[in-house]
């Protein structure tokens, strides 16, 4: 399983209890210091690296989960970074791409991001939605929702 943008590590430890290994890939060396600290099984390896390129990240992975951080990437970015993790992502695998909409946190700059242009960049790489759906914000925050897109390959 490869976490992108795997923060703290809550995900990445959910998986591992689950029973399975989790590259956790996290730019932050804080948050990946943090994440080792909070999570320190051994079958979680962490990463310093990003997208676009996610140029230390090698193998094939049956999971991709890219939670929270596709907004974060400019527009001419999501191109090149959905074409690196459809290379990731093995020939039955499932990416689990999360968008945030709504005002940006202070100091987190985000950008604008539809399902749509998302599903299209998807769909040039060989990718097909498999589900896609909605919900409010857990922590109650004004004006911020969530859109959950799941891609497989097309055969």
């Amino acid at each position: 399983m490869l976490d992108v943008g795997a923060g703290s590590g809550r995900d990445a430890a959910g998986l591992v209890r689950a029973g399975h290994r989790v590259v956790a890939v996290e730019p932050s060396e804080g948050m990946r210091r943090f994440g080792r600290e909070a999570h320190p099984e051994e079958a979680i390896t962490w990463v310093d690296d990003s997208l676009p390129d996610l140029a230390s990240v090698e193998g094939s992975y049956g999971l991709v989960l890219v939670s929270a951080v596709w907004m974060h990437l400019e527009a001419d970015e999501r191109p090149r970074a959905m074409a690196r993790l459809a290379v990731l992502l093995a020939p039955s695998g499932m990416l689990v791409l999360t968008l945030r909409h709504g005002p940006s946190p202070p100091g987190r700059p985000m950008f604008d991001v539809t399902a749509e242009e998302t599903i299209a960049l998807a769909a040039g790489q060989g990718l097909g939605v498999v589900l896609r759906t909605g919900s409010t914000d857990r922590l109650d925050r004004p004006g911020v929702g969530w859109t959950t897109l799941v891609f497989r390959h097309q055969n």
